[in-house]
């Protein structure tokens, strides 16, 4: 048994039927230089089935203690069923990529079984007519739960089913064979409960003793940021606008997403000194989401406001596997600024001074004490506020956008060459749009995950996004080809 951290069990707690809190991925394969061209189930089981001892989170559950009386358990599944987890379905014909995001939207929006390991994989068939895919290509759609994997941990989990060759790898067996627990009984969990209370005081002074020789202690540290700025401690800015994002979010998902080459970004932000790959990603973003309220006549005065996770993994050697461990940086996103130069710069300026701010508040500090938060209370709040954020006229920030490096090399799924990698995220009352950003081989996705009444329009999101790179391309001395891999 392993407890949850209380930054895993947070997205235990915001769960709720119109609002399942897993990420995932959409990745499309080429089987044309494979050996195994059917691609059976037995194939593709058998293929996760030899490496599912390198990943921790695939063959356990959540067990949560009786009242919320203490952080959840990762338990060992006894009645683990690999073939539960794997399913394959076909795409509707005429097989499409406005058919593809569609029957993606609709499996990721189904909550995953909270009595079982906290995945699920579909290989999806069938995709007969995507413009710029071979034929006889298939997909894979993976769903994890936030809980187990943030950003960097997924990855990691995803790349531990693939192989760098075509040619299969021989996966070494585990070192130590795995072994599955018994759910532990409501007593036994109270009595685990009892012990943690009683060493809790011990462990809180060992933090503080931590953190005041380490840096002087977060409070001080706060405490200076404050006097230095009359702004939002957490955001370092004033106001944050409501917008059709922070309203209230069903159960119906829309996806959508735009490739793009690594290349041509990183020549874009050659034109602001000092900008970075991210800066012209949430300058595009910006641009897209400008262009969206503006056809709505929804567009504010004052910049949207964007949550961008940041890895707290500074230790090379953290474990990739250990569950979430992110912070998180609030940025302007220039949406007030109809030139994209001036956008990029401002965007550029605005996210050295958010590093600045996330070093001060000391987010790896905060982590640290959100362990002394109780169980009872952490779950409360995040019920309160998944029932109060979507009519709150002070929304922290707007959208999500998380940037997550993926593999520059090729990737293969038992000898099948994977071409693209598309990201989906989960959204909250409150907060209906997230924009995971992915990376592989040169490329960039630009997706979205959103509610079906808040964006109603996917496609029309596409080609705002479509139109904000394309001005952000204007801005160079040669022009900038966009992959048009979809529709």
């Amino acid at each position: 048994m392993q407890q949850l951290s209380p930054q895993d069990a947070s997205f235990i707690y915001l769960e709720t039927p119109a609002t399942p809190m897993h990420v995932g991925s959409l990745s499309i394969y080429d089987p044309a230089d494979s050996d195994n061209a059917d691609f059976s189930e037995e194939s593709v089981l058998r293929n996760v089935a030899d490496r599912l001892h390198l990943a921790t989170t695939t063959r356990r559950k959540c067990v949560r203690v009786p009242f919320e009386a203490d952080y959840p358990y990762w338990v060992e599944d006894q009645g683990f069923d690999l073939e539960y987890h794997v399913r394959r379905v076909g795409l509707p014909k005429p097989g499409t990529w406005d058919e593809l995001k569609k029957l993606t939207a609709r499996i990721f929006s189904r909550p995953l079984d909270m009595s079982r390991p906290l995945w699920e994989m579909y290989i999806i068939d069938g995709l007969d007519n995507l413009a710029g895919v071979s034929a006889n290509s298939f997909a894979l759609l993976f769903k994890t739960h936030h809980a187990a994997v943030d950003g960097a941990s997924g990855v990691h989990f995803f790349q531990q089913l693939h192989d760098t060759q075509p040619e299969a790898a021989r996966v070494p067996p585990p070192q130590t064979p795995w072994q599955p627990e018994a759910t532990p009984t409501d007593a036994e969990l109270m009595f685990r409960t009892s012990v943690n209370n009683f060493l809790q005081p011990f462990r809180f002074m060992q933090v503080v003793g931590q953190q005041v020789s380490r840096n002087g202690g977060p409070i001080r540290q706060m405490t200076r940021q404050l006097q230095a700025t009359a702004t939002n401690p957490m955001t370092g800015f004033s106001r944050v606008p409501k917008t059709r994002f922070n309203g209230e979010v069903t159960p119906h998902r829309v996806f959508g997403t735009v490739p793009l080459r690594l290349d041509a970004v990183r020549r874009i932000k050659k034109q602001v000194p000092g900008a970075t790959v991210n800066d012209v990603i949430l300058a595009l973003c910006g641009g897209a989401l400008r262009a969206y309220l503006a056809s709505k006549n929804e567009l504010d005065d004052d910049s949207l406001v964007a949550m961008a996770p940041v890895n707290l993994r500074k230790d090379k050697g953290a474990d990739p596997q250990a569950g979430n461990s992110v912070g998180a940086l609030f940025v302007p996103l220039g949406t007030h600024i109809e030139d994209p130069f001036q956008r990029l710069a401002f965007i550029h300026e605005q996210t050295s001074a958010s590093k600045v701010i996330h070093e001060a508040v000391g987010a790896s500090a905060l982590t640290d004490y959100s362990r002394f938060v109780p169980a009872y209370t952490a779950a409360m709040g995040s019920r309160l506020m998944s029932e109060t954020a979507a009519s709150s006229p002070n929304p922290p920030f707007n959208v999500s956008i998380t940037n997550v490096p993926g593999p520059q090399v090729p990737l293969y799924f038992g000898g099948a060459t994977m071409t693209s990698y598309l990201g989906l995220g989960p959204i909250s009352q409150g907060m209906g749009l997230i924009m995971p950003i992915l990376s592989y081989r040169g490329e960039i996705s630009v997706s979205f995950t959103s509610c079906r009444q808040i964006i109603p329009d996917p496609e029309f999101f596409e080609g705002c996004i479509s139109d904000s790179f394309e001005a952000l391309a204007a801005l160079t001395s040669q022009p900038l080809d966009m992959d048009t891999g979809s529709e």
